[in-house]
């Protein structure tokens, strides 16, 4: 009877639990995998769109984090071109643009940004396309007027940086093992990394010359390879080759001449303090003597050589100790022969007197 009267208790609770809860959740008879699933599908359908190569987005500085973000007419241009990627929603596909992109900020997997800049740099004449820093919009309601947009999932990493996180240390390694490589081995590594990196002196110099030619004569300004030395770049933007658009004003004339008579002077003051052909000689001898002593080290040269050097140490210093004794045995002599010289000097005296 006691067993019983329990077991009515413990129905009478869960019961009373259930009322006070209120109307039961129709999802709570799906299965949980099924509604895993069923949540998933936004975040299928998130990581699609990102890894799409039409939808533009670029890289910017998100509360101290680097963020990938988009604009918001980008997004509905993309996805009026991509209708099929909907089909990735199942139920949901039927939904429109603005309400799957407000279905992403409320599972928490868009943020809606804002630029940190709001007001045109002096010498501007609009806000910046692309802003490099950004911050949380109060309203996290999706909008095609100047909204940006960042994804807010860790993006799943490809097959080949997994790879190259291995490489690294591996490469590290061959660095610090330079000195003990062949010759040949040392000679190709060293005329591919001084061709690498006169190729990207060269561009440099090549694009900044190109610069000022076209600020000076122009009054335009024009960088080729524009994201060559940004710090915050995909590869592909770092690679870009044709400039951006010149929004900023065109620079007066005074300043144009002013610029082109420092270039004239500077180029004719190296022109004049340029080394002649000995101290060119001089100094590609040196530099050449530093390279051949890299290039010819070898553990066995270094061995054999600190061998040597303590050979010729020991010898040294058998050949002072034999120095030393004989200098002594010759100053023992020398004070024997004065002694004896004065000794006869004393006969000699005494057997005038």
């Amino acid at each position: 009877m006691k067993k019983s009267g329990g077991a009515e208790k413990k129905k009478a609770r869960r019961s009373s639990a259930s009322v006070q809860n209120g109307s039961r959740d129709p999802s709570s008879d799906t299965p949980p995998r099924k509604q895993a699933a069923k949540k998933d599908l936004f975040q299928l359908f998130a990581e699609k769109v990102r890894d799409h190569k039409d939808l533009v987005s670029k890289w910017a500085i998100l509360q101290e984090t680097r963020v990938e973000y988009f604009r918001g007419r980008d997004f509905v241009s993309f996805m009026k071109n991509h209708p099929e990627l909907k089909e990735i929603l199942e139920l949901d596909r039927n939904l429109e643009t603005e309400d799957i992109a407000n279905s992403l900020l409320q599972k928490n997997l868009l943020v809606r940004c804002d630029r940190v800049v709001k007001t045109v740099r002096p010498g501007k004449k609009k806000l910046s396309t692309w802003p490099a820093h950004l911050e949380i919009f109060p309203e996290q309601v999706f909008s095609e007027n100047d909204a940006f947009f960042a994804w807010t999932f860790v993006k799943q990493r490809p097959l080949w940086q997994t790879l190259l996180s291995f490489v690294w240390p591996v490469l590290t390694l061959a660095i610090c093992l330079f000195p003990v490589y062949p010759h040949r081995c040392k000679l190709l590594i060293l005329y591919s990394c001084a061709g690498v990196l006169l190729l990207i002196l060269s561009l440099l110099l090549l694009r900044a010359a190109i610069f000022g030619a076209a600020w000076i004569i122009l009054g335009k300004r024009v960088w080729f390879f524009p994201n060559i030395l940004a710090e915050e770049a995909t590869l592909q933007e770092l690679f870009r080759f044709w400039p951006k658009k010149d929004e900023e004003e065109r620079p007066k004339w005074t300043a144009r001449l002013f610029y082109a008579i420092v270039s004239v002077l500077v180029i004719l003051l190296l022109r004049h303090h340029a080394p002649d052909e000995a101290a060119r000689a001089r100094y590609q001898k040196r530099m050449s003597n530093i390279i051949d002593d890299v290039l010819e080290w070898s553990p066995s040269l270094a061995l054999s050589g600190m061998m040597e050097k303590q050979t010729v140490v020991n010898a040294t210093e058998n050949t002072n100790n034999i120095l030393n004794e004989s200098k002594a045995a010759s100053e023992t002599v020398s004070s024997a022969d004065e002694t004896g010289s004065f000794e006869e000097i004393d006969q000699h005296q005494n057997d005038t007197l």
